[in-house]
């Protein structure tokens, strides 16, 4: 059982050596980007991957505070779900509204059970699952974002 810092430390430890894997890809652009801190351009639009002790996400969070815009973009991805998973090469789950931290997002996500940050035998694991994940978002994302960009103004 680990401590708070020391899970902490893990945790950052694991960022940081996927970071490092992560750092000779090349955005869909063909740019060096932040695959850990992907920025989609869009205020409320976030690409965001999580480890948590027991299992681990990716997800896309649609977190604008008024839910009418909200519902608009969620739509908007609702159009591209087809293009979304056959980029992605699979399906995720879709929620339209959900809690976290009590403020309303919407998500669509893809879960990995069973699998912890804080266990390195998990890191192989959790870089497998990730990694082809965030690619495929970015590929999706050059080609999506122009149509979620008119939205947002």
């Amino acid at each position: 059982m680990y401590t708070r810092k020391e899970s902490s430390l893990v945790r950052q430890e694991f960022w940081t050596a996927f970071g490092k894997y992560m750092t000779p890809i090349p955005s869909a652009e063909g740019l060096k980007i932040n695959w850990i801190n992907y920025k989609t351009g869009i205020k409320d639009v976030h690409f965001k991957m999580e480890s948590l002790d027991d299992s681990a996400a990716i997800y896309i969070s649609v977190e604008h505070n008024d839910a009418g815009i909200r519902e608009l973009f969620f739509e908007q991805f609702v159009e591209y779900k087809t293009m979304l998973h056959d980029t992605l090469g699979e399906e995720w789950s879709w929620r339209r509204e959900v809690s976290v931290n009590n403020k309303m997002i919407s998500r669509i996500y893809k879960e990995l059970p069973d699998s912890s940050v804080l266990n390195r035998d998990h890191w192989p694991a959790l870089i497998s699952f990730f990694k082809p994940r965030i690619i495929a978002l970015d590929s999706f994302w050059e080609n999506a974002k122009w149509s979620f960009r008119a939205l947002s103004q």
